[in-house]
This record gives structure tokens, sequence and C-alpha cells, in this order.
């Protein structure tokens, strides 16, 4: 396979020779470095590398060149010759308008002051990260694993699902419309049945019978072997995801693979302590999810919530964290000093201290209909995977948070239109003003106040939805797909009746158990709960699961790192 190409253009010849061989002395491992003087240059050698479909990852442009400055040149990138590259500016200090211009309006993943020396500190960190979110976005000629299914299988749905928020590359074949997959199912059922014939026999129709539609979801790997109908634990296992702790005592266990336990496991791991974390279904949580979040700080060109979540565990295993997915834990047992999580394939793992960031699940929409159709045009949450099937068609989206902001905006890029209905009377007054400021600007998407899903329609998949506007007149209106962002359920019924929780199930910490100055009962020390502890000493809480919490990435994150402060508190005390 041809290596992917750097192409460097600077109109100064010793400028170029110079950035030249720091990238070839770097990257030429793994990269072709190219060079070019001049943006004529650059659009011509640009062009013959996409007659012949070779990639490109990176175009690092100089702003000054006379004929047309790097902004112009990699507007002209991201146009149409390579527009999967990543696009960085050199710039002068008095460039920086410039270069903030490029960010907003030329599509510029980033830009460089110049001089870059040493290139270690200021210029590789830059150009690392840049060509490691594009290896995570690149795809080349498929040769992984797919996944054959119905569109509207709940179970093919959440296999899809799960994949796609663990970052595992597929290639999903919909046996109702591929070629590709009906053959391949064949294939496999023929197989499965003893077989009938060579391997180069004619393709054949898929077989009718139970046996073969038993086998959707259909797993099929590179090597040729498949799983059929498989949970993700053991699509995980074989796909190399770690499922099980590799030693039975740690001094940090992290129940949640948020961003307040992922931030957790960067710090914890990163200062010395023996840490592991567990996450039932990927990392990330619902901010995994975000198709697009713009107000992070230190990402002015925004980023997906599949890149945050990808950077962090990158971060944590750097580090030595221990990630174990899909891992749910179902109780937890305190033995003096000790907290004992009890794993729901019966395993245990011990540590002296416990942090839960467990996050929150969406509400479920309870009307008639919407049980059943579950996974079948009913989604909760993104469901990031849905969106090239929902392509030209009418989509609805519940809610009036950044979540359900997000992805109309995400959806409103594959959907004739997507349709946001909202209980309240404003969306400002529950989403970031951004959100608010994009969303009105987008013509395909529409905004229905004071409306709410009464009921949902649909056999196999869904049909229909019935909303009642701010009158209560009823409207019947067909659809393929809703997607729900209501409300916030904790996941902590495994924590019932061991820490204080609120009404709601969320798990009170800190000052927040002081009623009138006093401390919990049975709290068996002589301080007060730190700020994120709960009502059992060495247990804390961060994220969206604790009681008064701000539902927002960065306080997330900001817990998450500040628990593990109070950790060293704690083991410091015994």
């Amino acid at each position: 396979m041809t290596k992917p190409a750097l192409l460097t253009v600077d109109d100064d010849p010793q400028v170029l020779r110079t950035i030249e061989r720091d990238l070839k002395r770097k990257y030429a491992a793994d990269y072709r470095v190219l060079a070019a003087e001049s943006g004529d240059q650059a659009l011509k050698l640009l062009d013959r590398l996409a007659l012949r479909g070779d990639p490109v990852a990176l175009v690092l442009a100089d702003q000054r060149m006379p004929g047309m400055t790097g902004v112009e040149l990699l507007e002209r990138v991201a146009g149409d010759l390579a527009p999967g590259a990543k696009r960085a500016l050199l710039t002068a200090y008095a460039d920086t308008d410039a270069a903030i211009h490029a960010i907003n309006e030329a599509k510029v993943h980033y830009y460089l002051m110049k001089p870059w020396d040493p290139p270690e500190a200021n210029l590789f960190p830059v150009l690392d990260d840049l060509l490691e979110e594009w290896r995570a976005s690149y795809h080349p000629a498929f040769e992984g694993i797919r996944v054959l299914g119905h569109r509207w299988s709940p179970r093919s749905h959440a296999l899809r699902d799960f994949l796609g928020r663990n970052l595992v590359p597929f290639k999903w074949l919909d046996v109702e419309q591929s070629a590709e997959g009906k053959e391949l199912l064949a294939r496999v059922a023929r197989e499965s049945a003893g077989g009938n014939g060579p391997d180069d026999a004619p393709s054949m129709p898929v077989p009718d019978t139970t046996a073969a539609a038993a086998m959707l979801p259909l797993v099929v790997f590179p090597d040729g072997t498949h799983i059929a109908d498989p949970s993700p634990r053991a699509v995980a296992e074989r796909v190399g995801l770690r499922t099980r702790a590799e030693r039975p005592f740690y001094d940090l266990a992290i129940v949640g693979g948020g961003p307040a336990g992922l931030a957790a496991a960067v710090y914890g791991a990163s200062e010395g302590l023996k840490t592991v974390l567990l996450e039932r279904e990927a990392p990330g949580g619902q901010a995994g999810t975000s198709s697009r979040i713009e107000n992070y700080l230190g990402f002015p060109s925004g980023l997906t919530g599949a890149d945050l979540s990808r950077r962090a565990v990158a971060q944590a295993h750097k580090f030595g964290a221990e990630l174990l997915t899909p891992q749910d834990v179902s109780a937890l047992r305190v033995d003096g000093q000790y907290k004992v999580l009890v794993l729901a394939d019966g395993s245990e793992i011990n540590s002296r201290v416990l942090l839960v960031a467990s996050g929150v699940s969406y509400r479920k929409l309870g009307v008639p209909g919407a049980e059943a159709l579950t996974g079948a045009g009913v989604y909760y949450g993104a469901s990031l995977t849905e969106a090239l099937s929902c392509r030209d068609e009418d989509v609805f989206l519940v809610g009036a948070g950044n979540s359900a902001g997000q992805a109309a905006m995400h959806f409103a890029q594959y959907a004739s239109r997507a349709t946001l209905l909202v209980r309240g009377r404003s969306i400002a007054e529950s989403m970031s003003q951004y959100l608010v400021d994009q969303i009105e600007a987008t013509p395909n998407i529409d905004v229905r106040l004071c409306t709410q899903v009464v009921e949902v329609h649909g056999d196999e998949r869904l049909r229909e939805v019935t909303i009642a506007g701010p009158d209560g007149q009823r409207e019947t209106l067909p659809a393929s797909s809703l997607f729900v962002f209501i409300g916030a359920a904790p996941r902590t019924d495994w924590l019932a009746g061991v820490v204080e929780r609120d009404q709601h199930g969320f798990i009170v910490t800190g000052p927040d158990l002081l009623e009138g100055g006093k401390r919990p009962p049975n709290w068996p020390l002589a301080r007060d709960p730190y700020l994120l502890e709960a009502s059992i000493p060495g247990i804390f809480v961060a994220g969206d699961v604790r009681h008064a919490s701000v539902k927002r990435v960065a306080s997330a994150v900001g817990e998450g790192s500040i628990a593990v402060q109070f950790t060293h508190r704690y083991l410091g005390e015994g």
C-alpha cells in the first residue's frame, strides 16, 4: 500500500529544505514527505496524487507566498483536492489575524508560529496530534470486520452502536439492501449447514430458513471466521478489547468511562496509582456520542465526542491505566477499608479507593409504542451510526439540551429535514447560545416549541409519530427515526443501601451530606467528608452521577482530576 503523503509548501528554499529535512527525520518510516516551492506547484502535485488515488495525510503551507497565500492554498485543498487531509498554516507573528481567519473560514486545523525550533517541542507534538486524528478517520480499502443484519433490528443496532462507540472499524451490510451482504450471508449459511458445493460455486440467494435468520446480526472477521448473533462482550474479546483485570487489587478503581472517569484514569495512573477503569458500554459516555463539541477549552475548531474519547483513552493507556470494556458492575461490598466490586461475570476487583463516575442515561419515552420500537426507529442518544441510514429522510429529535442540539446539526447533514420537538417555550433556556445560533441558521432544521410526542406507531419498525402542540391539538406525521434526549437517570441501582443517594438516585457528596452541620450516620472519621466524597470514606463521586453536579464535559473532567487529589489525601490518612 502506498504511504500517505505529507506535503510541505514554502517559497523560501532554505526554509523548505529545513522543514522537509525535519519531517523526513521524524515521519519517513510511515509517510512520504513531499515538498513544493509555490502554491501552483503544490496544486499540480496534489492533482497528480488525486488522480492516482494516493492518500494525503497533511498539507503544511507557509502563509506569505507570492501568487497564492497559504490560506488560499489550504482552501483549495479542503475543497476537492484532498478534503480529508489535515491542514496546517505556518505564520509569522504579524499573521495572527490571517491564522484566525484560516480557522474560521478556510477550515484550517492548526497554525504554527515561525520559527519552530526545536521541532521536538514546537513542531512534532502538533503534527503527531493531527496525524493521529487523521489516521483515526482515514478509511483505506476496507479489509476489516463486516457486520450483517437488518437496519430495523434492535440487536443489529446495538452491535453497530457498540462497535462505533468503541472506535472499532467495521463495514455495515444491510442484507435487505446490499448484494454483498446477501451473498456473504448465503455463503456463511451454507458453510454452517455443512456446505453444498465448492467455495467458487455461483452465489445463491439467502436461504429462506429460520437458521439463516437466527444468525443475524452476523459478524464476519478478516480471517473469514464469524460469530452469529453475538453479545458485545464476545465481539470485544475477538477484536482485542480488554474485559478482564490483570490484577485482583488496585489503589484506585473507577466505575464509568465518561469524561470524569477518563480524566481520573489519566491523572491517577500518571501519579503512580495502580488504576483500573470499568465501562459497561464504551469510553466517552454520553459525551462520546456528541457529533461536535465546539465550546471545549483548547479546541477552537471543535472536536467530536469520539475524538475526545480516543485522545483520553490513549492518554490513560500511556500512563498505564487498565481500561476494561464492556464490563458491568453489579454490586459493591465494603470490607473494612477495602472496596470490593462484584462484576456481572461473577469476578471481583478490590481497591483501596473507589471513584463512581457512571454518569446518567437518557430517560425512556413513556408513550404508547415506544418500548416495542426501541432500536427499530426509536433511539436514545445520538446513535451516530444511524446517520448515513437517515439520508434524505425526515428525522425527529426530542429534547432541548446541548446533546439534542448537536445531534440536530449532525443529522441535518444527511436527512432532508430534522425536526426538534421541544416541550418548553425556548431552546435558549437549556442550550448553549452557539448551538441556538447554528440551529437558527440551518434551513432544514425545524424547531417546534411547546410540543410533545404522545404516541409512536409501527410494526417491525417506526412508521409514524403523534405529537401534541401548544393548544393540545394532535397531529400524526410519517417518521422513520426518532432520537430521544430527555432527562437524565443516574446508574446507581448497584449502590442502593450502600451510599446515600437523593430521591432521584444521584449520589450525595461532601457538604451536602452535612445536615445541620452533622456528619452522616455511621461516619467513622474525625473529619468531615471531602468535597467529592460519598457517605462512606474512600468512595468518591465525579461527573453527572453526583448530586447537584454541573452537567458539562469540562466540569466532569475537572471533577475527575480533583477526585484523584482527594484520593491521595485519603490514602495518606491510613
